[in-house]
């Protein structure tokens, strides 16, 4: 990638229009720069407030040169973006994070061999390609959980198995695609630590973050300079770096753990992007994780990130929007959030609100730990929330 920076002034691209690219569009905007994002839909949320919206497939060839012509360089708000259009944007532009190392992350199987080529422990897994593969699973391994290899997120393809007659079972539920079991482990919570790294090499990063995840989809993130024991902040940092190093990365890179009941850290999973899991960045730091991404891609000097304040963000999912007790559509109540003390809202511009799909988040920021932690579940409360 190519050192000299791109300054305000300049066009920066992203493919995907998903409320993370609406998130780095506006980043991208308040630093003076143009912007362009290439979506399939008209009303994407990101497409609604670029510059630019080049409404085609991600793999459409005149949509990928129009692009290209358009922005200095090009960025992606998914890991499930197509790589080829990722190669082929490479082709004429700097792209980052690049498609080699989104890769990684397409694929569980080469995600958990990165994570041991640069000595972070996963959980004990087995990689399933076969019939052969399956029958071969070390008892070891069960009970665990199925995931598929690739395209998985937010829960999706993945199945808990207790026995060896489940797990063939659930393979043939999920289509006998590759699959990767792992271990199911003593879970106490889980983490998140984002970092970010240029082309230069220097990296950056915020503090760890405590989430909470329901069904499969991340439901609090707390997040102050007291959530992690001091020692094991710092290992999932060290971690979370060395697994950026590997593949010499340049972006914004989101790794989550595991802590199990005996304090020991294991990785999960990485995302090649800005992470739910960082939003409250935008109301609690002095720069957020889409700043960052701005910068990685830009190849603008990055600087550690302070967090000003303590911060509790609620994912905000359509199911809030149809009362639960007739099913009926309704609208949050906004005005009472809003009557609480630091109550940041964002909602993404989505037009349907449906059950699971991410709509918004709010993030509350306060004087204290505790005072922001109340303040939260007060919110969780009007909004039907279950407390955390």
């Amino acid at each position: 990638m190519n050192l000299a920076p791109i300054l305000p002034g300049g066009t920066l691209g992203v493919l995907g229009g998903g409320q993370l690219g609406r998130m780095f569009v506006h980043a991208a905007q308040r630093l003076g720069y143009f912007t362009a994002v290439l979506d399939p839909d008209a009303a994407s949320p990101a497409g609604r407030v670029s510059h630019h919206h080049i409404q085609t497939p991600y793999l459409d060839a005149q949509g990928l040169e129009r692009l290209a012509a358009t922005a200095d360089a090009i960025t992606t708000e998914f890991e499930n973006v197509p790589a080829a259009a990722l190669e082929a944007l490479a082709a004429h532009r700097p792209v980052a994070p690049a498609a080699a190392a989104v890769a990684i992350a397409q694929d569980r199987a080469r995600e958990k061999a990165h994570f041991a080529s640069v000595g972070v422990a996963c959980a004990p897994h087995a990689v399933i390609e076969t019939a052969e593969d399956l029958a071969a699973v070390s008892d070891d391994l069960l009970p665990g959980i199925l995931k598929t290899a690739r395209l998985g997120y937010d829960g999706k393809g993945q199945e808990r198995v207790t026995n060896r007659a489940e797990l063939v079972d659930a393979w043939g539920r999920l289509g006998q695609v590759g699959c990767v079991l792992e271990k199911l482990l003593p879970l106490s919570f889980e983490c998140s630590v984002i970092v970010a790294r240029g082309a230069d090499g220097n990296v950056v990063h915020f503090a760890p973050q405590r989430n909470l995840h329901r069904h499969g989809i991340l439901a609090v993130t707390e997040a102050n300079d007291s959530i992690l024991p001091t020692v094991l902040a710092r290992r999932a940092v060290a971690a979370a770096t060395a697994i950026a190093n590997g593949p010499e990365y340049v972006g914004v890179l989101c790794v989550e753990f595991f802590v199990l009941h005996d304090g020991v850290l294991v990785v999960n999973e990485i995302a090649p992007r800005p992470h739910n899991s960082g939003h409250y960045t935008i109301d609690a730091c002095d720069v957020s994780q889409f700043e960052l991404q701005v910068r990685t891609l830009a190849g603008l000097p990055l600087v550690a990130p302070r967090q000003h304040s303590p911060s509790v963000m609620l994912n905000l999912l359509g199911d809030l929007w149809f009362d639960p007790a007739d099913g009926h559509e309704r609208t949050p109540a906004w005005d009472a959030v809003l009557a609480l003390p630091g109550a940041h809202l964002h909602l993404y511009g989505k037009e349907d609100a449906k059950p699971g799909r991410k709509m918004g988040h709010l993030t509350f920021t306060g004087p204290t730990v505790g005072a922001v932690r109340t303040t939260a579940l007060q919110a969780a409360t009007l909004l039907g929330i279950e407390p955390f």
